[in-house]
């Protein structure tokens, strides 16, 4: 069997009012078990391979479907055009190393109904997502998107390390 050479997955911080979508992972799964995320999930060749090119020879935009397929089918929400913030790497439990894509965007509708990869949902500002079990690192990212929304020039929010 061959190993996986990479893992690349992409989230979205959604937003909308000044609240922000956060959600409790599965306790089955295999990275992160019952910590609260935002909705995202890995691109495959299956998100693209079956959709006409965009050039002769290439596939834009994989990435980018790939995340709003993603948001459809774990909450059940259609987002807007997705912004790009920054991009972390981890090696998983059983040794594949993952490439996350950090995105933001606006919710455009839909009610949140999760999928088996979610456990429970919450709708919350900045300041509430302070009281949830999140993965190492998103209450920063959700801090960045908050400072964003609040009119803060992208180009000067910096992720601030532990």
């Amino acid at each position: 069997m061959d190993k996986e050479l990479h893992r690349i997955s992409s989230t979205a911080i959604i937003h909308k009012a000044g609240k922000y979508l956060i959600t409790r992972r599965s306790l089955d799964k295999k990275a992160f078990p019952g910590k609260w995320t935002v909705p995202g999930g890995g691109l495959s060749t299956d998100d693209y391979i079956n959709t006409p090119k965009t050039t002769a020879d290439l596939w834009y935009f994989g990435l980018q479907n790939s995340l709003k397929r993603e948001v459809k089918e774990e909450v059940n929400l259609e987002i807007g055009p997705i912004k790009y913030l920054l991009d972390m790497t981890f090696i998983r439990p059983d040794g594949v190393p993952v490439l996350i894509l950090s995105f933001y965007a606006d919710y455009k509708s839909g009610e949140v109904k999760l999928d088996d990869d979610n456990i429970d949902y919450a709708w919350v500002s900045y300041e509430e997502a302070r009281n949830y079990d999140l993965i190492d690192g998103i209450l920063e990212e959700l801090r960045m998107v908050d400072e964003i929304m609040k009119g803060a020039d992208i180009n000067s929010v910096i992720f601030n390390s532990c």
